[in-house]
């Protein structure tokens, strides 16, 4: 059975068509790239995907949901607050438990992050505060992971590390991208999306990054 199942999904925003009449079918172990112009239904595509599964994934959207007067710790560990009691979050937010403290540190260290650890999320940059997202996501252990645009503001040496991390620690990933490269050496699986509708959808054992010119509009 597939761990997600559309058929002839449509969507709209503000009155206008976004996704028109989208099946997809994902399997449990896939990594999956979702490409494509902006506006082209990827994030569309993917919300549609998190929604029948919200309990089971961690999502990082392209609006972080970060709040910027606490530390990545805190942020970091909002990732589980539905897992703990109201005290034993309140005990975190006053003051770290070591061992929520240490489980943090390691995976932040992951994606070269660890010495932010107590810095308020409203004092780092872009690709911080995005691989902060990314660490939020991680801390949650679940086994699917969704991502839009998770590595859009992060360095190109930093972006290989997080992807990475995301997929060696999550069994299915699907994720929004226009990093082609990115794509290409990170999945298992490329579906362009263009005006809403699939494209194509091909394993990246039969694709190379010129496949994908004309998704783009390039020759």
């Amino acid at each position: 059975m597939a761990l997600f199942d559309l058929s002839e999904a449509c969507a709209s925003y503000n009155g206008k068509q976004v996704l028109n009449s989208v099946s997809l079918s994902v399997e449990a172990g896939e990594k999956i790239a979702l490409v494509g112009r902006s506006g082209a239904g990827k994030s569309t595509l993917l919300k549609l995907l998190y929604d029948r599964h919200d309990t089971e994934c961690a999502l990082v959207p392209q609006n972080l949901g970060l709040v910027s007067t606490l530390s990545v710790f805190h942020n970091v560990f909002m990732g589980r607050l539905h897992k703990n009691s109201t005290w034993y979050n309140l005990a975190n937010l006053v003051r770290p438990f070591t061992a929520e403290a240490e489980q943090v540190r390691t995976i932040l260290s992951k994606i070269r992050l660890e010495e932010k650890f107590s810095t308020p999320v409203g004092e780092l940059s872009g690709g911080q505060q995005q691989r902060t997202g990314v660490a939020r996501a991680l801390y949650q252990g679940c086994s699917v992971f969704l991502g839009d645009e998770p590595v859009s503001a992060v360095d190109e040496h930093q972006a290989r590390g997080v992807m990475q991390s995301i997929t060696e620690n999550h069994d299915t990933v699907i994720l929004a991208m226009h990093d082609v490269q990115l794509a290409l050496q990170f999945c298992t699986r490329i579906i362009g999306i263009s005006d809403g509708k699939i494209a194509f959808d091909r394993p990246v054992d039969r694709m190379k990054s010129t496949d994908l010119n004309g998704l783009y509009g390039t020759s």
